[in-house]
Formats: C-alpha cells, sequence, structure tokens
C-alpha cells in the first residue's frame, strides 16, 4: 500500500520525535503553525530551544532530505521561530534549528540523521 505524502510526512515526524527523545531532547510542541509557516517539532536540548524541520524521502535518487531544506525553507523556519518565542514571550534564550533526515530502510522502519545547527536563522536576515 502506497501513503499519501502527508501520511508519509506524519509517521517520519514521530519516528524523529522518538529518535530525539532517545538523544536526550525533551520535545515541547509538534506541528507550530503561523500564517508564515510550519515548524514540525520544538525541542530543548539541554538549555537550548531547538526548532526541528523533519525532511523523508523515501529514496535518494534526487538527493538526500536534508538537501530539501533550501533557503526559502529555511526561512520561513526562521520566522516562524521568531514568531513562537513572542508567542511564548521567550527571550534571552539560546536557538538552534536543526534537520532530522528521515529514510526508510531495508526492514522496513526508518533511518533518522541529526544535522545539528543545520541553518541560522536572524529575524533581521
Amino acid at each position: 500500500m502506497k501513503l499519501s505524502p502527508q501520511k508519509s510526512g506524519t509517521i517520519a515526524e514521530k519516528f524523529a520525535s522518538k529518535f530525539l527523545s532517545s538523544k536526550g531532547y525533551k520535545i515541547i510542541e509538534n506541528n507550530f503553525r503561523t500564517r508564515f509557516g510550519e515548524i514540525d517539532l520544538i525541542a530543548k536540548d539541554n538549555d537550548v530551544i531547538c526548532f526541528v524541520e523533519v525532511k523523508y524521502r523515501k529514496n535518494s535518487d534526487f538527493g538526500l532530505p536534508e538537501d530539501f531544506v533550501d533557503m526559502r525553507k529555511q526561512k520561513k523556519i526562521i520566522k516562524t521561530a521568531f514568531i513562537y518565542l513572542a508567542k511564548h514571550n521567550i527571550s534571552d534564550v539560546n536557538i538552534r534549528f536543526d534537520v532530522v533526515a528521515v529514510e526508510p530502510d531495508s526492514k522496513g522502519s526508518y533511518n533518522c540523521r541529526l544535522i545539528k545547527d543545520a541553518f541560522e536563522g536572524d529575524i533581521y536576515e
């Protein structure tokens, strides 16, 4: 049975969430949305708030999953992250933008790869 892109994305986000939790991240929120964009996962890694983009690809024929977090997507994530911080009245905190690349493995499960500090964000960019 072939899964829709939305269903595949939801499954990938669940695997990414479990993967990050196993690495010590504390998941704060899933799928934070604004009119400017969406952040798949927001988590704490020690004292750092991490805004995490989860990218799934069923194969690497056209590139690795992380290759699809282009500049346009990065800018949307950055803007949405600053809205999140403002909405929750959070300031004077360390933040980071991470990517979790998710790909199916040969056993019917998924492999996750964490790219910490995948890109930098500035509200004035």
